[in-house]
């Protein structure tokens, strides 16, 4: 950043700033604010000079420590520094004394107040016109016929991975699997999985392979995705009220079932690194992604799997996987999101409804610009023509039934009356809570992935 600031004067002052905490469990991120070490400002002062040294004339950059890099900002010398740098010989006035407040009755805090609300107000007016706005971004998508659909979503595609997740320029790694064997039930024998995926990166399952598989036989593939905190052991046993054993039941049905494990796991561990993630135009689902494509690319080669008919079943976070992961992974066949879908954008911002993020612990939720471009109908159709399918309990916390049932009115359009795939795209309400139900959509799955349902 120095060096962008060259040939102009540039004067580093190493002085005290401020020193803030804020520890986890506060209603925010944690985080901290220290004063940088003055060794460490040495060093990176004499590698931006290392960075323009030969140019000619030299150009001016300097440090100035104000009490050994601890003391206050705005010293005398980095004062008349600053001021010869401006106008050579230039020197501070004397100082007459600290300035005085000449109003008697002024309340910032009031006035700060004001502020706040003005912006909220603002924001609000904006959350309830960006449907339109959306509807302009989404314009070039051309519903004329079912090619010129694909076609035309495909630049929505690159522009999510991009624009919205984040893409890391990294070839796939050789996955170099390994594995063992940790279940066996009566139906089903079940394997954890690695593999590589990128530098420093892995991906980890487990496999569930049905014992009444022949030789040469292929099967369509559930991959069963766990939500917030979650375990794949938790989508298969210990009667989780929840998952339902539903990785477990998909496998005693037949189906071949991988139990991926996601990033959203050890509180502010996953939070913190979605916050270092963000400032250089990356998310978590930036490596999510690519495990993904590593994990379906891998199952594609088993002998036991058709890799045509693998398909994507989410709860919760998993949910939220299931609108962002199979846009970006196209192995996946079709894709159930469960107990997440709702009117997202208004989930994220608004401040009057109390099903908002605004007043909960996630505060890595938040993803970029998605207002203006991408709320679930908008992901939808980048799954879109594939089968896609909403599971959703009354009682769900995550939000109200009218807003899930506004927001799928819009994918039931598009899916039904403009490109004619009525039965691609299906909601199961039931009276439940936060959980899988395990009824429409496992006969959606039987019915996509053409598997007979058992007797």
């Amino acid at each position: 950043m120095a060096g962008l600031i060259v040939p102009r004067s540039l004067i580093v002052e190493a002085a005290a700033g401020p020193q803030v905490v804020v520890p986890p469990g506060t209603g925010g991120a944690p985080g901290r604010l220290v004063t940088p070490d003055l060794e460490s400002v040495r060093r990176e002062v004499e590698r931006a000079k290392g960075l323009t040294d030969g140019l000619k004339p030299a150009p001016r950059l300097e440090l100035v420590t104000s009490g050994g890099g601890t003391g206050p900002y705005g010293s005398a010398e980095a004062l008349e520094k600053f001021l010869d740098a401006l106008s050579a010989g230039a020197r501070p006035a004397a100082s007459a004394g600290p300035a005085r407040h000449l109003r008697t009755a002024f309340d910032p805090k009031e006035r700060q107040k004001r502020q706040f609300h003005e912006i909220d107000r603002h924001n609000q007016r904006l959350l309830d016109e960006s449907p339109q706005v959306r509807r302009d971004f989404m314009a070039k998508l051309d519903t004329s016929s079912l090619e010129k659909f694909q076609q035309s979503s495909q630049w929505y595609r690159q522009f999510f991975y991009d624009e919205v997740i984040g893409r890391f320029d990294y070839e796939l790694l050789p996955p170099n699997v390994r594995s063992r064997k940790v279940y066996d039930a009566a139906k089903w024998t079940g394997y954890e999985v690695v593999m590589d995926v990128l530098p420093d990166v892995i991906a980890y399952g487990i496999l569930l392979l049905p014992k009444d598989l022949r030789e040469s036989e292929k099967r369509p593939v559930v991959v069963c995705q766990h939500g917030l905190e979650g375990r794949p052991q938790s989508t298969i046993g210990g009667a989780n009220s929840a998952y339902k054993d539903f990785a477990a039941k998909l496998a005693e049905r037949g189906f071949v079932v991988f139990a991926p494990q996601n990033l959203y796991l050890f509180g502010d561990r996953f939070r913190t690194l979605q916050r270092k993630a963000n400032p250089i135009k990356k998310t978590l689902f930036s490596v999510i992604v690519p495990q993904h494509q590593q994990m379906t690319d891998w199952l594609k080669s088993l002998p036991c799997v058709d890799p045509q008919r693998i398909a994507f079943y989410g709860l919760s976070y998993g949910g939220k996987s299931a609108m962002r992961i199979p846009p970006l992974v196209s192995n996946y066949c079709l894709s159930i999101c469960s107990g997440d879908f709702n009117e997202w954008v208004w989930k994220n911002a608004s401040t009057r409804s109390p099903y908002s993020y605004v007043w909960t612990g996630e505060y890595e939720i938040f993803e970029f610009d998605l207002g203006s471009t991408f709320n679930y109908a908008e992901m939808a159709a980048l799954v879109a023509p594939r089968p896609f399918m909403v599971e959703r309990g009354h009682f769900d916390g995550v939000a109200p039934d009218e807003t899930v049932a506004y927001e799928f009115a819009k994918v039931r359009l598009l899916y039904e009356a403009r490109l004619g795939l009525g039965d691609r795209c299906e909601i199961e309400w039931f009276v439940g809570p936060h959980t899988i139900n395990g009824k429409g959509t496992f006969d959606f799955l039987h019915k996509h992935l053409n598997w007979p349902k058992p007797q």
